[in-house]
């Protein structure tokens, strides 16, 4: 059903899960795995310019509809050839003609040779490009060497791409590379995903917005711009339902707005086990709720459902751990309902560790850490100096995530995994 088809005020009972959660929390793989398996494609597409295709999601593949490149072409400024001649004339060869990118030159005389530039036609007769740093330019003759083999610098029709090869498969995520490729096929508009409409709102009485004044008990509401930005970067709509009051009746109210509105309802705080905390009660009231904690830290409660047959995350309040939970589970959640294939999971990178984790953990951690080069020219990592899932600081003073694997300790020089910030934020 279209989320804009949606009516907030039909809720069918039978659809709803008042089943017992278990109370241990859920692995981090185990986690991820349930929230791909559970992730529904949109299967709405729309044609785009090329020009906007950046972050969409490819809905058909692009197949090639002419040879890449479409004529045999200079790899380098130089003078285009017979090898065939180069014996006879002992390689002192008349200069004829002269090519730039764009012409095409007059087919090659017997014993001539043609000044041309990277890209240019190679013009017919010719096999060889000799670069110019090897002639020597006398007037109307150059003299370059004789041993210079046939196909030398030359870039040969078709080469890259025939006709009719794929070149993007549907699926793929489009990047910079990808949308220049496109344009080089001659690609000016292409059929893609429509985008995700996802609806948000944050949990909290005592959350304020920037601008307001700040009294005693109250705090600015960053995470509602931490989801806008991260959504933005991804290319989803975004349906912006403001702080919701803490009560439960405020929370219902919001849930079932929201799914009327989205392919996709987040929430921030109001997920663990509080008196104040009511995303999770509303959800196991009214919909359906498979996951509300994971093994982790930070990011320990985070609920994953179903309301009014929209797919429901809820990530925490603290903005740290919402942060690491959008970009761990959220985010690759959202690339699989905007049609993306393949392997989701972000680059990691081994690094040695540049500090002291003397406790193991129950938990799997997700540090925040900034990567550098040793004196050795080996990546070092280490950690903030305070763990606290509060300190937004740590996010700004970072530049990826270290993975501290569940009962490890850790002693500096140890191997570990670091997530670039860049394999999670664009």
């Amino acid at each position: 059903m279209n989320p804009s088809q949606r009516n907030p005020s039909q809720r069918n009972p039978s659809q709803r899960n008042h089943c017992q959660l278990s109370s241990a929390p859920l692995g981090v793989d185990a986690a991820l795995q349930l929230l791909l398996a559970r992730a529904r494609a949109v299967t709405d597409n729309e044609i785009v310019s090329t020009f906007d295709a950046r972050n969409r999601v490819l809905a058909e593949p692009l197949l090639s509809p002419i040879d890449m490149p479409s004529w045999d072409n200079s790899a380098m400024d130089g003078y285009a050839v017979n090898t065939a001649d180069l014996a006879a004339t002992q390689g002192r060869l008349r200069v004829t003609q002269r090519i730039p990118a764009g012409c095409r030159g007059d087919v090659l005389a017997p014993d001539t040779a043609a000044r041309i530039f990277t890209g240019a036609p190679i013009p017919d007769q010719a096999n060889a490009v000799v670069v110019q740093e090897i002639c020597q330019r006398d007037g109307d003759w150059v003299v370059m060497p004789m041993d210079i083999t046939a196909g030398a610098n030359i870039r040969a029709r078709g080469e890259d791409l025939r006709a009719s090869d794929p070149v993007i498969a549907a699926g793929t995520r489009l990047s910079p590379r990808h949308v220049g490729l496109a344009a080089s096929v001659g690609a000016e508009h292409l059929s893609v995903r429509r985008r995700l409409r996802v609806a948000i709102f944050s949990s909290g009485d005592e959350l304020v917005m920037p601008g307001q004044p700040l009294s005693p008990g109250r705090i600015y509401n960053s995470n509602r711009f931490i989801y806008r930005t991260m959504l933005d970067a991804l290319g989803c709509e975004v349906i912006d339902l403001g702080i919701v009051a803490d009560t439960l009746e405020a929370t219902v109210e919001a849930l079932h707005s929201a799914a009327a509105q989205a392919d996709l309802v987040l929430a921030s705080g109001g997920v663990s086990v509080g008196e104040e905390d009511h995303v999770r009660p509303a959800m196991q009231q009214q919909g359906s709720l498979e996951l509300w904690r994971i093994a982790m830290r930070p990011g320990k409660p985070l609920a994953f459902g179903h309301i009014d047959d929209t797919p429901f995350i809820g990530c925490p309040g603290n903005p740290v751990s919402m942060f690491v939970t959008f970009c761990l589970f959220v985010r690759p959640f959202i690339l699989r309902m905007q049609g993306v294939i393949g392997d989701l999971l972000p680059l990691m990178l081994p690094a040695r560790a540049a500090f002291d984790w003397p406790a193991p953990k129950k938990r799997r951690e997700y540090q925040r850490a900034r990567l550098s080069r040793g004196a050795d020219g080996e990546s070092v990592v280490e950690v903030f100096k305070s763990s606290s899932s509060a300190a937004l600081t740590s996010l700004t003073w970072a530049n990826g995530i270290v993975v501290i694997p569940e009962h490890q300790t850790v002693s500096p020089g140890d191997r570990l995994d670091f997530i670039p910030f860049s394999e999670l934020m664009t």
